[in-house]
């Protein structure tokens, strides 16, 4: 029988991040720091209207956007919020889990050929993604330095006349970096004046800390037009099984984009997309304390990280840290794989996330803070060995 698989896909990497969850799962006493999830329970008023509509016999499809209430809710909350504004009927499509929105952005935007700039670290599904779209991943290595910040300047050098697609993810899964307005409104600046579509992955903007908050690309002039914002329910509200997802997108787009998902999926799932409604409706107080536990940890680790000589830049974003390893002249695969091997501690090799993540480590702090003293030691006596 000849080769019956896509060499495409024969091709792509698996997941860096898998290879230590498989070793974890078989040791019983070990520590895993490595899951991006929320170690928060749903709450319970969301779960309940989940069940409410379960006993009400709500199971059946909803139409291949989603729910048109749902949909309203979610412009709603993004024009009050960070002033972006899309129209529920034609530029909002639930999906099933931000994943599948960036799926579905790159499938409905790519021709064979087309460039997708990449900053890199990044969540390791933009690169097989555009590859299984056809297009060509151009990767930007980001600078500890600039604070894993993308610049005008290493933007502008990545553009040719090939590239159609530039991808955000801020805040960062895996540095937890943010990019404020004003770093923003170069990157706008060229995007418009190269024609390049913006995919905003969002999915961590509720876990913004400081006083400033998360801020869209969307939001400035020009680009609401030109950018996809990919978001869901998973972090903000603790509802990772769930898978539920949503993109806004301007109507031309979201269009094909809902094309592809009334083919391959049909519709997010019903029972999630009733339960969202009321996470977004009455959800806000527990998105506050959750991100309140979260920077409480974020702070503890990083005095830590000071105490013990390791070098991280503070995070602003998200539920990780990035502690630079260089110093002990290991791969980053190699350090995770020995700190796993004698101190059952599994964190997350930063060249899981592109090569510009070598010499880090993704350290999760979506656990509880006896786990993350517990890590804290066992790291602390690891390192010391190693000096």
């Amino acid at each position: 029988m000849r080769n019956p698989l896509s060499d495409v896909v024969v091709g792509l990497k698996p997941s860096g991040i898998r290879k230590f969850f498989d070793i974890v799962s078989e040791m019983p006493d070990a520590i895993s720091l490595g899951v991006g999830e929320p170690d928060f329970d749903t709450p319970w008023h969301i779960c309940d209207e989940g069940i409410y509509s379960l006993e009400k016999g709500k199971t059946f499809y909803t139409s291949n956007s989603g729910l048109l209430e749902l949909r309203k809710e979610i412009c709603k909350w993004y024009k009050e919020k960070y002033n972006c504004v899309y129209a529920p009927e034609k530029e909002c499509l639930i999906t099933v889990g931000g994943s599948e929105g960036i799926d579905l952005a790159l499938r409905a935007l790519i021709n064979p050929g087309d460039e997708v700039i990449i900053p890199e670290p990044s969540y390791v599904s933009y690169v097989p993604c555009t590859r299984l779209a056809g297009g060509k991943p151009v990767i930007i290595d980001l600078k500890n330095e600039n604070r894993f910040k993308l610049t005008a300047e290493e933007l502008e050098a990545a553009v040719t006349d090939k590239t159609k697609v530039l991808i955000l993810s801020y805040p960062n899964n895996p540095t937890g970096a943010v990019m404020s307005k004003e770093d923003l409104i170069p990157i706008a600046k060229i995007a418009i004046e190269k024609d390049i579509i913006v995919i905003s992955d969002e999915i961590y903007s509720e876990l913004t800390y400081g006083e400033e908050g998360h801020f869209s690309i969307a939001a400035l002039p020009g680009m609401a037009e030109r950018t996809i914002i990919i978001n869901g329910f998973s972090k903000a509200y603790a509802m990772t099984g769930w898978r539920l997802g949503y993109a806004l997108a301007p109507k031309m787009i979201a269009e094909q984009m809902t094309k592809i998902h009334q083919f391959a999926i049909m519709c997010a799932p019903t029972t999630s997309q009733y339960a969202a409604i009321n996470a977004i409706k009455e959800g806000d107080k527990d998105i506050a304390k959750m991100r309140e536990s979260y920077d409480s940890r974020r702070k503890f680790l990083l005095r830590q990280f000071e105490i013990m000589g390791l070098p991280c830049f503070e995070p602003e974003g998200a539920f990780y840290v990035f502690p630079c390893i260089k110093e002990f002249n290991m791969s980053s695969e190699q350090f995770c794989t020995e700190l796993l091997k004698q101190k059952k501690l599994a964190v997350v090799p930063g060249s899981a996330f592109g090569e510009s993540g070598e010499g880090f480590v993704r350290i999760s702090y979506a656990y509880s803070i006896d786990e993350l003293r517990e890590a804290i030691s066992r790291i602390e006596d690891f390192i010391k060995d190693l000096r």
